[in-house]
């Protein structure tokens, strides 16, 4: 299997997140803005539950799809933000309480917004 490229792996993770119902789906490609990463996933759970669930399921359904896993994961369930570490693409699953407090759309508002077509759900607008 080749290697997929991160913005591959940036799609293949919202794609999974999106079937399992997470709300506000959100790629941003931040090449050119930032060395953190190429593109960091936003998205929102509604519950704690659902946050573990949205985590396992683009946890593994990624690592079956493409092969890619995280090196790292930070946080869960408990602390209401849990992050993937795919190095050039960082997953952000956040409860909805706490999205709204770190906002990280407004933080990297310079950065474009990646177009997902199979989103079920249009990220909701952001106040700018």
């Amino acid at each position: 299997m080749a290697v997929p490229d991160s913005l591959t792996i940036a799609k293949t993770c919202a794609k999974f997140a999106d079937e399992i119902q997470a709300e506000d789906i959100v790629v941003l490609d931040l090449r050119g803005i930032s060395n953190l990463a190429d593109y960091f996933v936003i998205c929102t759970a509604t519950s704690v539950p659902h946050l573990k669930a949205v985590a396992r399921d683009v946890r593994h359904k990624t690592e079956e799809a493409i092969g890619e896993k995280p090196r790292s994961t930070e946080g869960d369930a408990t602390s209401l933000w849990v992050v993937l570490d795919y190095i050039d693409v960082v997953v952000h699953i956040f409860h909805e309480e706490l999205r709204e407090v770190y906002r990280l759309e407004d933080l990297w508002s310079d950065a474009a917004r990646v177009p997902l077509d199979f989103l079920s759900t249009p990220p909701a607008a952001t106040n700018a």
